[in-house]
């Protein structure tokens, strides 16, 4: 038998942290994208409006 405990998980590199919010991030703006394209009487094109260059 195995007398040893089970060793506690590590907590996740920094790498794989920042990866995990960044797909996060990605799949929380596409469906934001999405639901401001499918209301109506708004132009799909200007769901995400960009901002003028600053002077």
């Amino acid at each position: 038998m195995n007398d040893n405990p089970p060793k506690p998980t590590r907590p996740p590199a920094r790498e794989e942290r920042l990866a995990a919010k960044l797909r996060e991030n990605l799949r929380r703006r596409k469906a934001q994208a999405r639901e401001l394209a499918n209301e109506p009487g708004t132009d799909s094109h200007a769901a995400l409006p960009k901002k003028p260059p600053s002077v």
